[in-house]
């Protein structure tokens, strides 16, 4: 299970903030990703949405964000060019780099699979590239220009509509795109390579996915996505794409190199928990090998991208109740499967819970109030549903809420 995307922003190649997304898995990470988006697109289409939600489940984290002057991303567009692009893609990659560690796997979309192909011979960490309807070579972009084709090479700029939406094109931008070479860079990738493509594709041709598979060298896959348009805008096909590029990925990404997979470092004790820059609240959680994300929700000023404190108190009582549980079951043989348990947390005045203890209420003013409901499957009698209400009880967490604790709080060395 993935956790919410973590809100991200780096400096791109032409100085813009850069806005991007980085879905980590609700559990160990395994290795990280890249995914560059298509041609006037941004890093929230259904196909990047749906590949990161398949490899985070898989334990792969995947960073995905907007080219200068796209999506949420700052910059002009019409400054940039395809090599201002495959610059992009260096940035995002030196931030993984930087701040967790390089990407292992590149997953490129239409213009962005073309960029990804020019730029993974030079990333010693990668191991395997995916494109999705990409361009044998970048301009094959041209052609989308049409009769404006002209005019900017004539004055050097024109507006060109995209997709239904406006660009300013400039001569640099075209000239660029004609003297990249991208099966050049293919034939000396060095990676292995997954080719998915659509045969009724009429932005980029199916040709296009035969002249890269031609000129690269193995070990090389080709998926064809039947009858998937280019954008992948049915939702089934953007899946079908996500469940076969997790697959494949698996058979090539060393997870056992992974920083996050080996044990925590010498002296890292405990649970740290860091922000993370992002926003007024965002922090992340490094619990082990684990790491997780804390926030608060949008009403209170966060980004509401991962749980609040008091849901992590929640998740503390609730996966300990549940564990307790298991336990009896199976101690005293229980025939009962599924157990769960739900966590209500509310700030309640001492007067109005009935549950309370009378020391509690006589201290008056508001408390919080932890309500548990739990499930099972099973036909147990009544004394039996009974006896596990009373096991839920003495769960450790419970018993820790309800005696105090002490909290020192020191200043770290």
């Amino acid at each position: 299970m993935a956790q919410r995307p973590i809100k991200v922003e780096f400096d791109g190649a032409r100085g813009a903030k850069l806005a991007a997304r980085l879905d980590m898995p609700a559990g160990q990470v395994r290795a990280y990703a890249l995914f560059a988006h298509c041609f006037t697109c941004s890093k929230d289409i259904a196909a990047a949405r749906h590949i990161a939600g398949a490899l985070s489940a898989e334990g792969i984290a995947v960073l995905r964000f907007d080219f200068t002057g796209l999506g949420g991303s700052g910059g002009d567009f019409s400054s940039t060019d395809f090599s201002s692009n495959v610059e992009d893609l260096n940035k995002a990659v030196q931030y993984l780099r930087d701040n967790f560690e390089g990407p292992q796997l590149l997953i490129g979309h239409s213009l962005g699979g073309a960029a990804v192909l020019a730029a993974a011979g030079d990333i010693p960490e990668v191991r395997a590239v995916a494109t999705i309807g990409a361009p044998s070579d970048a301009d094959h972009v041209v052609h989308n220009f049409g009769a404006k084709l002209d005019e900017i090479r004539e004055k050097g700029v024109s507006e060109v509509s995209l997709a239904g939406r406006p660009f300013t094109i400039r001569r640099e931008f075209v000239d660029d795109l004609e003297t990249q070479r991208v099966r050049d860079r293919v034939s000396a990738l060095g990676k292995a390579l997954l080719v998915l493509h659509a045969p009724l594709d009429t932005t980029v041709g199916i040709e296009n996915a035969s002249n890269i598979f031609m000129a690269a060298k193995h070990p090389k896959s080709f998926v064809s996505l039947d009858k998937a348009d280019h954008l992948l805008s049915r939702e089934e096909d953007a899946a079908y794409a996500a469940r076969v590029i997790a697959s494949w990925a698996s058979g090539y990404l060393d997870v056992e190199t992974s920083t996050l997979s080996e044990q925590p470092p010498e002296g890292l004790e405990g649970v740290e928990v860091r922000e993370t820059g992002l926003g007024k609240f965002q922090s992340t959680v490094a619990v082990g090998s684990h790491r997780l994300i804390a926030d608060e929700p949008v009403s209170y000023g966060g980004f509401d991208s991962g749980p609040t404190p008091y849901d992590f108190l929640s998740t503390a009582l609730g996966a300990c109740t549940t564990m307790t549980l298991r336990l009896y079951a199976d101690r005293k043989n229980l025939p009962i499967s599924n157990i769960s348990t739900t966590v209500l947390h509310a700030k309640v005045h001492a007067s109005d819970c009935d549950e309370c203890s009378d020391e509690a209420k006589e201290k008056g003013g508001r408390i919080d109030r932890f309500e548990r409901l739990i499930s099972y499957d099973g036909d147990v009698d009544a004394e039996t549903r009974a006896r596990i209400l009373e096991i839920a009880d003495k769960c450790p967490v419970h018993k820790t809420l309800e005696a105090g604790s002490a909290v020192v709080t020191k200043e770290k060395p």
